[in-house]
């Protein structure tokens, strides 16, 4: 039975959180982000949403300004403007700590519902900051890409919780 102090979408209490897995999860997803795939406008950011997942879940630890070094790393890489992936994540990282609370109480059905148009905001502002310096517009294929963030965020959630959880306790007699 769920007690009242856990929040509704969690079905078991999490162990706390180790820094060097949430930093270590951060830099894989930038180095995923690194591998040259091509100009391909729908795919996927893992840096966009491996840094929700972090805002969502450990906003004292992954802020805002973590979110614009790795933007501006990003554009460094991609050789895309200066500040364009820097300007998206930091939009993107505002309004995940901004629903950080709410969040963390919807199962991971209504949290993809509440993600979604997070991960719609920076790519707009990406393609915003695209427009604004002259750039041709890459298509419509370009929405492709927050639902299939969207569509990961489940993923995500199993992997980066996978640590924290607590194997179940045979001992009948404690309450938590």
């Amino acid at each position: 039975m769920r007690g009242v102090i856990m929040p509704r979408g969690s079905d078991q209490l999490l162990l706390p959180v180790n820094p060097l897995f949430v930093w270590f999860t951060l830099l894989l997803a930038f180095a995923v982000n690194l591998v040259p795939v091509g100009r391909v406008a729908a795919m996927p950011d893992l840096m966009a949403l491996t840094l929700v997942f972090w805002n969502v879940h450990q906003p004292r630890r992954v802020g805002i300004g973590w979110a614009f070094l790795f933007g501006l790393l990003i554009d460094v890489h991609q050789g895309a403007l200066l500040g364009q992936h820097a300007l998206a994540y930091t939009v993107l990282s505002y309004l995940a700590i901004m629903i950080h609370r709410r969040l963390l109480w919807f199962r991971i059905l209504e949290q993809m519902l509440h993600v979604l148009p997070l991960f719609f905001a920076a790519h707009a502002a990406s393609l915003v900051v695209r427009l604004i310096v002259g750039d041709s517009f890459p298509g419509w294929s370009l929405f492709i890409a927050p639902l299939v963030e969207t569509a990961l965020w489940p993923v995500a959630a199993a992997l980066l919780l996978a640590p924290q959880r607590r194997p179940p306790d045979p001992d009948k007699n404690r309450p938590l």
